[in-house]
């Protein structure tokens, strides 16, 4: 198959949004509930979502078997059903990727994500080598990388798409947003749709320096709050969208505490308080304490309270 270069162009523009990090819920035994899967996808794109990524981080990617990423793919692509692009996550090793990437176009997505490669010795040629193999796999698809790696460098990245033009998106997922400046403008900054990807609580700061889209994880809990930052992004008004951040910063807050140890964690727990989803994850994640799960019941209130829910 060969690479459409209008449908990738386009893709690069629809990746300037709010992109939907869907939970994989799991029943109360820790299977994986696809009864339920299907209706949480329906509900993010119900309310608007436009890009939807299966087998992201929320949706604990590292802890599902190859079988069940897969159908959690072919699940997101019926549920969404044309409405919103799917961009399914793949990752491990590179002869992995790749067999998830295949299975990706075979189901109907339209593009993928490539999480950051786990090897504890990356080069940096063999970084290029690893996304240039999986991107050269599904020529037609669209390509978005994520970068959780400080030595990943913007001339890297330029490099990589110099032979692989179907790389159109970075998920940029550092502390560090003046690092993140460097890196874009570097890459080039109009090149690429460039996504913050440590969501809510740090999407202001990444706006200003050159992002057009966000990941998030809370928009599986309050779609409507997620959807309005990113209006007030786009319009610029700072000031507006530092007021719809403050309804989301606790939550967030809560999600990114001890290494992010809870991140998955706290979106379950909203989902089950609000009987969408149970909140069972799978270790090395863990139920939360009572005193944390008060806290998210205070913030569904509230929300309640201020119109997102």
């Amino acid at each position: 198959m060969t690479q459409d270069t209008s449908r990738i162009d386009d893709l690069r523009a629809r990746l300037a949004t709010v992109i939907a990090i869907p939970v994989t819920p799991f029943a109360a035994d820790g299977s994986v509930d696809w009864d339920n899967h299907a209706p949480l996808v329906h509900r993010l794109v119900d309310h608007g979502v436009q890009v939807v990524t299966p087998n992201g981080n929320t949706g604990e990617f590292y802890a599902l078997s190859a079988a069940e990423a897969r159908h959690a793919v072919e699940s997101t692509v019926a549920a969404a059903d044309g409405r919103a692009e799917v961009t399914a996550g793949v990752g491990l090793d590179t002869a992995g990727a790749i067999a998830a990437a295949l299975h990706a176009r075979h189901a109907g997505a339209g593009s993928i994500m490539v999480h950051q490669p786990v090897h504890p010795y990356r080069s940096a040629q063999g970084w290029i080598d690893c996304h240039r193999a999986i991107a050269d796999a599904v020529p037609e698809l669209g390509v978005v990388l994520y970068i959780r790696d400080e030595c990943v460098t913007g001339a890297q990245i330029r490099t990589l798409a110099d032979t692989c033009p179907n790389v159109v998106g970075v998920k940029y997922a550092l502390v560090d947003p003046v690092r993140f400046a460097s890196v874009a403008r570097d890459a080039g900054l109009e090149r690429f749709a460039w996504i913050a990807g440590l969501a809510e609580l740090h999407a202001p700061g990444y706006w200003a320096t050159g992002a057009v889209g966000l990941t998030s994880g809370l928009v599986n809990v309050v779609p409507q709050l997620s959807l309005a930052l990113l209006e007030t992004l786009r319009g610029g008004d700072y000031p507006k969208a530092m007021k719809v951040w403050e309804s989301a910063r606790t939550f967030e807050e809560l999600r990114a505490a001890d290494a992010s140890a809870d991140n998955v964690s706290v979106v379950k727990e909203a989902l089950a308080q609000l009987g969408l989803s149970e909140r069972t994850v799978r270790p090395p994640s863990r139920l939360l304490p009572t005193p944390v799960r008060d806290i998210i019941g205070e913030l569904i209130a509230q929300w309640q309270t201020e119109g997102w829910l």
